[in-house]
């Protein structure tokens, strides 16, 4: 799993455009399975649109990224956005089945965690105070046969829709936390739906005041799945994990059988379940 670990700044562009460039130039490299569709970086509003060919070379999985800011309110944000399909004379919020999400960055510094393949793009970031933010697009792992689940893609970002949103408001949240709105799957009958993510919303292992705690300074990892309550478990993303809080800290490295995973936190919080990890293959 491809992935890349650094920083950019306002030192040529604003950061947050700075972030959309290096997502463009490190995922549609030589080999990568990213094909860009739309650049623009002539507006104030960039754009970068992707079709992914999956881990087979034989998929079609649409995703976009975006900026939006307001110098006024001082917030300089990034989109997140999956779609069912691409039309070049359509704008990017009304592409085929278009959701969105907001995740609160900076135009000044940002330190980022970049992780990719074929069919998913994930990716934390420090912004400044600092707090982190997170996001995933693309496919995730269907517990189905593809003739069963045949287009399995999900949208998380840190923000329901794209609101005015800085990274100093203290509500927004991971997506992975329980059932969000900033956490949106595609279902078998074609509609977006908002499912619970496991193990967040279980108490005795991800509460807020007991959780899973380390083993001789060894963390355990669970994946992070997707279910509707009483119902179906539809799969687990890629690559993003559960890890508790306990003795813990962000940016902690974490290595697990030669795989290496950093720790990120949910804003600037730092509670038992405020926490994940991200696979960061070497």
């Amino acid at each position: 799993m491809p992935n890349d670990i650094g920083f950019v700044d306002n030192s040529v562009q604003l950061a947050h455009y700075a972030m959309l460039e290096k997502i463009k130039d490190q995922v549609t490299a030589a080999g990568q399975g990213w094909t860009v569709l739309r650049y623009d970086d002539t507006v104030d509003n960039r754009e970068l649109i992707l079709e992914g060919e999956g881990l087979t070379g034989e998929e079609r999985i649409y995703v976009g990224f975006r900026t939006y800011q307001s110098v006024d309110a001082d917030y300089y944000n990034l989109v997140v956005a999956s779609f069912t399909g691409y039309l070049e004379a359509e704008s990017f919020d009304s592409q085929p089945q278009a959701i969105l999400s907001g995740i609160p960055a900076h135009n000044q510094r940002i330190d980022y965690w970049l992780s990719w393949n074929a069919q998913h793009i994930k990716f934390a970031l420090k912004v400044g105070t600092p707090v982190y933010e997170s996001a995933y697009v693309g496919k995730f792992l269907p517990y189905a046969r593809p003739s069963q689940f045949p287009h399995p893609i999900v949208n998380c970002g840190m923000l329901d829709g794209t609101p005015a949103t800085r990274f100093s408001d203290t509500s927004h949240s991971i997506p992975y936390k329980g059932n969000r709105a900033n956490m949106r799957m595609r279902n078998t009958d074609g509609s977006w739906i908002q499912p619970h993510c496991y193990p967040y919303n279980n108490a005795q292992l991800a509460g807020s005041a007991t959780a899973l705690r380390d083993t001789g300074s060894q963390y355990h990892l669970m994946p992070v799945e997707l279910y509707a309550s009483g119902l179906n478990i539809y799969g687990a993303l890629e690559g993003i994990f559960f890890v508790s809080g306990f003795d813990n800290t962000v940016e902690n490295l974490i290595v697990i059988d030669g795989i290496e995973y950093i720790v990120i936190q949910d804003v600037g919080r730092n509670g038992f379940r405020d926490y994940y990890a991200i696979r960061m293959d070497a």
